[in-house]
């Protein structure tokens, strides 16, 4: 069953592109006519990327790694941040930091200066600073906070990329196509799906198209995450069934090692009591007074 309608794509005006002389011939497969001069995207294939978008999405959600969503047009930041919060996964809505993927162990640097400033709160440090390097800090944390704390949990290199206009995100799509990390984006009329893993052809200006779109995939994601979850409970009780039964064995052989012995124990209390009475009897016929001899 596909995860949305023709219906519910034609009512978010997903199928409205760019001018005509705007047009990139890369898309040319994606549309599907032209009208007042503007390329009308072809909604059967769009549900159809879309479908394999989040296919690829969830299975990457369900082994547990990260999706990198990058957003920074107007349009698209309130909706990616308020959606992609609610499966804790790592976005970037403001301005993309150069080298990001690229130069990782920088950027995890400046998030763990971030960290460090907030220890300076907890410990006592920021106290003893002068007013003038206490705005500082503060300033220096309020603009790390900014650029990089949606990506705070992000410790090591995303599983994907999902980025709205790949032609203003063409820096971060570069940096994912140097590393050889799969991109999934929402390619208009104007853009260049050659680059893109996973395309996904679409509005990407209007904020109902965009909800739409983000909105599908964060909902397969979250049943990946479900799925994982069931999983891992799944082993949890397999874990501990193996455990009582493993429990119940060991049991079962020391009450079978422990009726071995007191068989053996039995067998020897048998013999000696045998043997006590053999020797009680050789005793008393060793004993026993001879018979009188008749002398004829």
């Amino acid at each position: 069953m596909p995860r949305t309608t023709f219906n519910e794509l034609l009512d978010a005006g997903v199928h409205f592109g760019h001018l005509k002389r705007k047009w990139n011939p890369q898309m040319a497969p994606y549309i599907f006519m032209e009208r007042n001069g503007i390329h009308i995207i072809d909604l059967e294939k769009t549900a159809i990327k879309l479908d394999e978008a989040a296919a690829a999405l969830k299975q990457i959600a369900k082994s547990g790694r990260k999706v990198l969503f990058v957003a920074t047009k107007k349009q698209a930041k309130d909706i990616v941040a308020e959606r992609v919060n609610k499966i804790n996964m790592p976005y970037v809505t403001e301005r993309w930091p150069g080298g990001m993927l690229t130069n990782f162990p920088t950027i995890r640097k400046a998030v763990k200066k971030m960290a460090s400033i907030d220890k300076m709160g907890t410990d006592g440090t920021f106290d003893t600073l002068s007013k003038r390097e206490k705005l500082q800090i503060t300033r220096q944390r309020a603009k790390l906070e900014k650029n990089l704390g949606s990506i705070s949990d992000l410790t090591r290199l995303p599983a994907a990329l999902f980025v709205v206009d790949v032609t203003k995100e063409y820096i971060a799509v570069r940096e994912a196509n140097r590393l050889n990390i799969p991109v999934c984006a929402m390619v208009d009329t104007n853009s260049d799906p050659s680059n893109i893993d996973f395309p996904i052809p679409a509005n990407d200006d209007a904020s109902k198209s965009i909800s739409l779109i983000v909105n599908t995939l964060c909902t397969a994601m979250e049943e990946g995450l479900q799925e994982r979850k069931f999983e891992k409970e799944k082993e949890a009780v397999k874990e501990k069934k193996g455990a009582a039964k493993t429990e119940l064995s060991v049991a079962e052989e020391e009450e079978g090692e422990e009726s071995v012995e007191e068989k053996i124990h039995e067998h020897t209390e048998t013999a000696e009591i045998h043997e006590e009475e053999e020797f009680v009897g050789q005793r008393a016929r060793i004993k026993k007074p001879a018979g009188k001899i008749n002398i004829k």
